[in-house]
């Protein structure tokens, strides 16, 4: 018998939104970004994206901040 793999792991708005750092607002101007990946299916309770393409999207999209950065936000 053989094993049948799945498309791979899903995640949804939510976890998305904790692997980018930013709030619901933000997602959806990113979401909207022609390199954003499409989700992998639209479900009743909201769209579902393959993780690997969320992550491959930060690595060449997202560059990490630096500590410089979040010292900056402290004191604005």
């Amino acid at each position: 018998m053989t094993k049948e793999t799945g498309p791979g792991e899903l995640v949804a708005a939510g976890e998305i939104l904790k692997m980018l750092g930013v709030g619901r607002s933000r997602f959806r101007e990113i979401r909207r970004h022609p390199a954003f990946p499409a989700p992998y299916q639209e479900l009743s309770v909201g769209a579902v994206w393959l993780k690997r393409d969320v992550e491959r999207y930060i690595r060449e999209h997202r560059p990490p901040r630096s500590a410089d950065d979040d010292e900056q936000s402290d004191e604005a």
